[in-house]
């Protein structure tokens, strides 16, 4: 098969190879995914630059991807060969990920493709959208509540946006610029607000007084903030904390509260957070229209531009590399 790969954690232009390597074949309980389509996430980039030290004789990246089900292992129902797929958690706690024209998986990690969507928009339903809906919807429904969703122009902001308007909530987010709030507001926000040019407490209390749930990008910068607009029983969900990875936890402001305060990891969720995902997630492509934002597209031969571009962080959407 043709892949991708790199043997040692580095720069994407000094480790990355792309060659021949051999077919995987699916082990018991696996099955082997045809793919045409492979998404990059921040994740996967950090991976190869050292974030993840390499355990095995190489790594083929990224964990997203969309394909067709082509074979199958001991265990697993042969019915699934044929099946339209799209896939997550492809290279984790594994050495082989989507950017290749095959790869070999646990059954439960490849989830019906509906047939109006393309393969790369599949590419782009795995860890965002997984992302976001723990977040989200991790500790119960949100119709009726109020909803903040930091970042809603990155990809798991945008999703977020998306499925709380699905499951019936109100949706303010916040963004950087101008070009981002257009992006949130087309995924549904109510309320959109630049934090660069405007105070996020103040207009969340002129609008809508609190906040019921936070889904949130950057945990430990944001806990002022969070404090102050979270309501009682309210919940944050943080799925990253950048700026400040080991916050100090004001407790004092939090305890009378009574919150929630769920990291999510989407890689080591349970398996019922992961099968309740699967289903939501189902009924929301079917339900709507979701917008899948692509800002670039590379071929597998250019991966080294598809990881750059990830870096870069200029990105409004996906980066995909399409794959023959």
């Amino acid at each position: 098969m043709r892949a991708a790969w790199y043997e040692k954690n580095g720069a994407a232009s000094e480790v990355m190879r792309v060659g021949e390597l051999p077919d995987p074949v699916p082990a018991a309980g696996e099955v082997r995914v045809r793919l045409y389509a492979s998404g990059v996430n921040p994740s996967d980039v950090k991976a190869r630059a050292g974030n993840r030290k390499v355990r095995w004789e190489r790594v083929i990246p990224d964990s997203d991807g969309a394909g067709v089900i082509d074979a199958v292992g001991a265990g697993v129902d042969r019915r699934r060969i044929g099946e339209r797929v799209w896939i997550y958690n492809g290279q984790w706690d594994r050495p082989h990920g989507t950017s290749a024209q095959y790869i070999a998986l646990p059954s439960a990690l490849a989830v019906t493709l509906p047939d109006r969507l393309s393969y790369e928009e599949g590419a782009c339903l795995g860890i965002p959208v997984m992302t976001a809906h723990r977040c989200l919807l991790g500790d119960g429904p949100v119709a009726g509540k109020t909803v903040m969703v930091t970042g809603g122009a990155g990809v798991v902001g945008h999703y977020a946006i998306q499925l709380a308007k699905w499951a019936g909530a109100r949706v303010v987010t916040t963004v950087s610029s101008v070009a981002k709030a257009e992006h949130a507001r087309a995924a549904g926000a109510d309320i959109v607000i630049n934090y660069r040019t405007e105070s996020v407490v103040e207009r969340v209390q002129e609008t809508v007084g609190g906040v019921d749930r936070i889904v949130e990008v950057d945990f430990g910068a944001n806990l002022p903030v969070t404090a102050r607009i979270l309501k009682p029983h309210g919940g944050v969900a943080s799925y990253a904390s950048a700026r400040e990875l080991n916050p100090v936890f004001p407790y004092a402001d939090f305890f009378r509260l009574n919150p929630i305060i769920r990291p999510v990891f989407v890689y080591t969720m349970p398996d019922a957070a992961k099968a309740q995902a699967h289903a939501d997630i189902a009924r929301w492509l079917a339900s709507s229209r979701p917008i899948f934002a692509i800002a670039a597209r590379y071929a597998l031969e250019d991966v080294v531009k598809a990881h750059l571009e990830v870096e870069r962080g200029q990105k409004i959407g996906h980066v995909i590399l399409t794959i023959d």
